[in-house]
């Protein structure tokens, strides 16, 4: 297999999420590939303006703990991306820095692999073997400006239309794609389910159930109703978290990961007294913190967005095996032999009695649903879309600039 450039939406951090997850499965299987992983560009002129000159003169190129043959990179940008002139600048120094930084490796002729649709001003001008487009989301239904929706829509458009093969990861992002790629393929999300067999086990390795769950979920009221994910105002139902939190005769509701809630938010969910907002944990910790869980609950909002996901969170919770309480959202809805389905606050509450008291083989039958959505399984379906055909190599036309 070819060397990757692998362009993401996020940076590479301890909160893993399916490009690391693809990265770290890609080299499980190509021991000798090389991946120059390109993470959100640097702000340099935030960073003058806020003092925080750290991040001006941070290195470009690192590797992630345990993964040598990671290159991180961050390109700057330098202008603002309001106007057409300031993208079209930044656009150049993120070519400039991504080629320089693959000839330092001595990559040649890449796998190409765009997870944003910003990306689009890459096709054409970085020499590749062939250029994936993946998408996670619908971001053309996240909450923003007139302007920078439409700008999304054009971009991933042009996108779409002009990589060798698009994968999206549910079956709403394939349908709205469909017109669009010459080349699409539906490909989920997937997980480790060994990482997570612990949660399902009664005891640790010395007896005591408590012995690897950490001081802080320890203190959490029981029954405790866990979530684990970036708490996003787009995805997080706050009103039937709300609801669900003052109906609650006992126990508590526990959102693990990243807070982009606004402080109104933030003020209501604690004066419940039964919101506990953790911030996120390092995935290899996620666990440790699950084995805490009575109930993995997922109480997403149920929009056009949320209709294009494929969340992570599904595969992790059946494999952890406890009981399951999702809103009717893409995903979720689509098991209900494993999840208890509620639409409200009452329908929640009322899932969680019959939740606490349900039957072993439960347990086991979500374990077994998990074991058959492994990364290695959906990495198996990526692969032969990596590779370049000859028509491929001699047809495209690359334009360094």
């Amino acid at each position: 297999m070819r060397d990757l450039i692998f362009v993401s939406m996020e940076n590479w951090d301890d909160i893993w999420r399916r490009n690391q997850f693809l990265c770290a499965g890609f080299l499980r299987r190509f021991p000798d590939l090389r991946i120059l992983f390109v993470g959100l560009p640097r702000d340099v002129s935030h960073a003058v303006r806020s003092g925080h000159l750290a991040a001006v003169r941070a290195p470009q190129l690192l590797h992630p703990p345990g993964y040598p043959a990671i290159t991180l990179c961050r390109p700057a940008k330098y202008l603002p991306t309001s106007l057409a002139l300031g993208r079209r600048c930044n656009d150049w120094v993120f070519r400039r820095t991504v080629a320089a930084a693959a000839r330092t490796i001595g990559m040649e002729r890449p796998v190409l692999w765009l997870n944003p649709h910003y990306a689009v001003h890459m096709v054409g001008r970085i020499p590749a073997a062939r250029i994936i487009y993946d998408i996670t989301d619908d971001w053309i239904e996240l909450t923003q400006s007139a302007f920078i929706k439409q700008l999304t829509i054009a971009q991933d458009a042009q996108l779409c239309r002009r990589v060798d093969s698009v994968i999206v990861c549910s079956q709403k992002l394939y349908e709205l794609k469909q017109p669009l790629a010459r080349d699409l393929h539906m490909i989920p999300n997937g997980v480790d389910a060994a990482h997570y067999h612990s949660v399902a086990q009664p005891y640790a390795q010395n007896g005591s159930a408590s012995a690897a769950i950490p001081a802080a979920a320890r203190a959490w009221p029981k029954p405790v109703l866990g979530y684990t994910g970036t708490i996003h105002p787009d995805r997080l139902d706050v009103d039937l978290v709300e609801k669900m939190a003052r109906g609650l005769t006992a126990g508590s509701i526990v959102l693990i990961g990243p807070n982009l809630l606004s402080p109104a938010d933030i003020k209501r969910l604690k004066a419940t007294g039964k919101v506990f907002l953790h911030p996120a944990v390092p995935y290899r910790e996620i666990p440790n913190f699950m084995r805490a869980f009575d109930i993995c609950i997922t109480p997403h909002r149920v929009t056009p967005f949320t209709e294009s996901l494929n969340p992570i969170k599904l595969w992790e919770y059946l494999a952890a095996g406890k009981p399951i309480i999702s809103t009717p959202v893409a995903g979720f809805r689509d098991y209900p032999q494993h999840v208890y389905l509620a639409a409200d606050a009452p329908s929640f509450l009322a899932a969680v009695p019959v939740a606490l008291r349900e039957p072993a083989p439960k347990i086991a039958a979500r374990l077994e649903a998990a074991a058959h959505h492994s990364w290695d399984a959906r990495i198996a379906q990526i692969v032969p879309l990596l590779e370049p055909d000859t028509v491929t190599l001699a047809a495209r036309q690359v334009v360094l600039a």
